[in-house]
């Protein structure tokens, strides 16, 4: 199996990675604090203090995010036209492994874009 599908699963795994710091820099803090978890937001934020700089650089780690989201659409669409192995075993594999490339970059635009909204677009009508 060609190694190039292996890589593609694990950039776009690290940009789904890259795109959940960004629910948890900003989508998560604001689900709690409005369904009246403010306690529970505190605690964890005594146990995990690292979420306070998440918030306070969300610039950044949306800017870091969006670049591996990008970096990795680019790969998977020059990877989509990569030839599979003639043996029928090791072409379904690779389909498996080329769609779920696929399937963790559209779950990772996803969180995104959900970050995105709670963290510049929802403050403007507050």
């Amino acid at each position: 199996m060609s190694t190039a599908h292996n890589r593609n699963v694990g950039i776009a795994a690290t940009a789904l990675l890259a795109s959940s710091a960004t629910l948890v820099c900003c989508v998560l803090p604001a689900v709690l604090v409005s369904l009246g978890a403010g306690a529970a937001l505190v605690g964890l934020v005594s146990a995990v203090p690292q979420l306070i700089w998440l918030s306070e650089h969300k610039a950044l780690v949306f800017g870091v995010a969006g670049a591996m989201l990008l970096l990795s659409g680019v790969v998977l669409w020059n990877a989509r036209r990569l030839p599979c192995p003639t043996d029928p075993q090791l072409a379904r594999s690779c389909m498996r492994l080329r769609a779920l490339s696929n399937r963790l970059w559209i779950v990772a635009a996803i969180a995104y874009a959900v970050g995105a909204v709670f963290a510049f677009v929802l403050p403007m009508f507050g």
